[in-house]
């Protein structure tokens, strides 16, 4: 029997002719993959062994590999979904649709996702692709925005558009959290799944303001259902003004939350330490916490 295919939810060739269009001056927007990126090799550093071929999903402009500790690998392998952000980086790279790696069974020690699963439409198929490219005792370190992310401007946008029309589309990508992130890795194969999230508050004089930071960075709605119902002038400024009203600080800048869902997770190997069977352990969580 023959899985059905995953929904489409979001138009990944508009995405990537955004992400072509903003590949010039990205490092003008490139705060959010610079604190991803900083968090990965963060994290990283806490692992106490080198690998070989690493791959990087989601180079940008090169943001990612200059922050990696390049004398702890080995090659290392740029690709995004953008061949004009790929067309700025060194010689070993690769322009490529995450939904279909090019790649056989055990090419890489290490895989590093930096700002891109999110815009997946099949994302527990593109993770079973990355676990089968990683050898065995491999290793998946990924960063993407998650759980409340930008909750103030999808919350505005939602109360101005009910305003106006019977239907509200979304106009804000659906984030995963830390218990969905960890049990997709799981459900994917992985051993030794982690998720955790830090979160970033970014200040702007405007609404408007963090709307340009998000087409700057090829991060604006690419969400099939919305693209058919373009956002009213009316709307906007009605969500600008909500959003002000109800997010703004002492200063009245408005504030932005980015959530930023970090995952670490390794391709079964041998060695690999095992989670013990529920239900087996010797102690008792009273004599642990008193009674």
């Amino acid at each position: 029997m023959i899985a059905d295919a995953a929904p489409e939810i979001f138009d990944r060739v508009l995405l990537r002719k955004r992400r072509d269009r903003m590949a010039a001056r990205f490092t003008d927007f490139d705060f959010l993959i610079n604190e991803m990126a900083d968090r990965v090799v963060e994290r990283l550093a806490d692992i106490k062994r080198s690998f070989g071929t690493t791959l990087i999903l989601g180079c940008h402009t090169g943001q990612v590999a200059a922050k990696l500790p390049r004398e702890r690998l080995g090659d290392v392998i740029q690709s995004d979904l953008s061949p004009a952000m790929v067309g700025q980086v060194g010689n070993a790279r690769v322009a490529l649709d995450e939904e279909r790696l090019p790649f056989g069974f055990d090419c890489f020690d290490l895989v590093i996702a930096i700002g891109n699963l999110h815009w997946v439409n099949d994302l527990p198929g593109t993770l079973i692709q990355i676990r089968y490219a990683l050898k065995p005792d491999g290793l998946l370190l990924a960063a993407m925005p998650g759980g409340r992310t930008l909750h103030e401007l999808r919350s505005c946008l939602s109360e101005a558009e009910a305003m106006e029309m019977a239907t509200v589309p979304s106009r804000i990508a659906p984030y995963i959290d830390v218990p969905d992130a960890g049990d997709l890795l799981r459900r994917t194969g992985y051993a030794l799944p982690v998720a955790d999230v830090d979160t970033l508050t970014v200040t702007y004089v405007h609404p408007l303001r963090l709307l340009a930071d998000l087409r700057g960075m090829a991060e604006s709605n690419v969400l099939l259902e919305s693209a058919r119902m373009p956002l009213r002038r009316g709307a906007l400024l009605r969500a600008c003004e909500l959003y002000h009203d109800r997010h703004a600080d002492s200063q009245g800048r408005v504030v932005a939350t980015f959530q930023l869902l970090m995952i670490a997770a390794w391709s079964p190997g041998p060695g690999q330490p095992k989670p013990l069977r529920r239900g087996s352990g010797q102690a008792s969580l009273t004599d642990v916490l008193g009674s």
